[in-house]
């Protein structure tokens, strides 16, 4: 019982220094400083179960330095939560080509180059799950017939009048306005594209009907980078 006393009386100080910010004088914000009160309390009552019980020393001391070990962890990765939050994200990207990967500070959007040599771009159309291959050759968004489907646009009211050339050669397309398309976070509304006849294209396209909608797209050596 003692220890959940003790806790206690470390709350009752810790809340004080909350409102006096003494959070700041280590570069703690007043919310940052109150975050860790729940922390420093579980800490407290866990250290307290430790010597509740009669233990050899060596073994007290052990558990304490492990449990001090842990709360140093959770109190850094609660510090640095960005930082691996971006390098988790990163590695994610790396592993899954075409899947984005955001900056959470600049909400930049960045693909990977698949194994291909191209970049597969994971969307979103009118709520469907779109793949596409970026090209800037495009001069608008193609789908191809089966995409559009699953986008909810009904191809066999569509008119097919519109030469296209593609990777299989020449073909029909017909003109189509999207609802909404969802790159990475990077929303768009009433996006102009191409629907393809048939089998004419293989992979639907991100052109630049999208691409001109942003401020910023850029092509490294490996990455695809894209800012609203």
């Amino acid at each position: 019982m003692i220890f959940i006393g003790i806790a206690l009386l470390v709350a009752a100080g810790l809340a004080f220094a909350v409102n006096a910010d003494a959070g700041s004088l280590v570069g703690l914000s007043v919310d940052q400083t109150g975050r860790l009160v729940p922390l420093v309390l579980v800490l407290i009552l866990v250290a307290g179960g430790l010597f509740a019980r009669r233990r050899a020393a060596s073994e007290l001391l052990t558990g304490l330095l492990l449990w001090v070990g842990i709360f140093a962890v959770v109190l850094a990765g609660y510090a640095y939560r960005n930082e691996i939050m971006n390098v988790a994200t990163r590695v994610y990207g790396e592993l899954s080509p075409g899947q984005p990967v955001v900056d959470s500070r600049t909400g930049q959007v960045t693909f990977h180059r698949g194994l291909g040599g191209h970049f597969d771009v994971a969307t979103r159309i009118n709520g469907a799950s779109i793949p596409m291959i970026f090209d800037t050759g495009a001069s608008a968004m193609v789908l191809t017939s089966a995409d559009a489907e699953k986008a909810g646009i009904d191809t066999s009211h569509l008119a097919f009048d519109t030469d296209v050339s593609t990777a299989n050669g020449t073909g029909k397309a017909a003109v189509v306005f999207l609802h909404t398309i969802d790159v990475g976070g990077i929303v768009r509304h009433n996006i102009r594209a191409y629907v393809t006849e048939g089998g004419a294209l293989e992979t639907s396209l991100l052109g630049m009907t999208f691409l001109e909608t942003l401020s910023r797209y850029a092509v490294t050596r490996d990455a695809l980078e894209l800012t609203n």
